[in-house]
């Protein structure tokens, strides 16, 4: 064998990693459906004014269907996966966490909270892609944008019903934030 025959059939070994078509549909289904999940939801953020936008949530999706499909594909046992999931909702609560801003003198004003938690979610909807769970994906991060498009219309509309919001006792607005 010469060492071109070599190298050629070392890159066909590298690259057997699928093993029939159906597993490559499956593998490029799961992604696939994780970055549109993703980019609906960070299109709503973009929308928004946001920071962490389409590009942002389409990643932590797709990323997250890989850290679950790999070890999947690999024949993990289900407690192997289960640290796995930990690992990565860990790692995924760190990201969050630099979004998360508290500013003014005392620090009392945090901004960035909605977008940790949406970015938490897409993290969980990409798991839900890369573990064959499409249908609860598409539910939650149908779920996740009504939370993010239409509870604060609902909200801004009790207010306008019940009157202007009320302030605590040190002064401060008691809205949300």
């Amino acid at each position: 064998m010469s060492w071109r025959d070599e190298v050629l059939d070392t890159l066909a070994s590298e690259f057997s990693d699928v093993g029939d078509v159906a597993q490559l549909t499956r593998i490029v289904l799961r992604l696939t459906l994780a970055g549109a999940l993703g980019f609906v939801l960070g299109f709503e953020r973009e929308q928004q004014g946001k920071a962490a936008g389409v590009r942002t949530h389409m990643l932590v999706a797709i990323g997250s269907a890989m850290f679950v499909l790999v070890p999947q594909q690999t024949g993990i046992v289900p407690a192997d996966m289960s640290r796995v999931i930990q690992g990565l909702v860990a790692g995924v609560g760190f990201l969050c966490a630099g979004t998360i801003l508290k500013q003014g003198k005392d620090e009392s004003h945090v901004q960035g909270l909605t977008t940790a938690a949406g970015l938490w979610m897409t993290a969980a909807i990409g798991m839900a892609c890369g573990l064959g769970r499409e249908l609860t994906a598409v539910l939650s991060a149908l779920l996740a944008l009504a939370v993010l498009a239409l509870v604060p219309r609902l909200v801004d509309l009790i207010e306008r019903v019940s009157g202007p919001r009320k302030q605590d006792e040190s002064g401060k607005d008691g809205g949300r934030h």
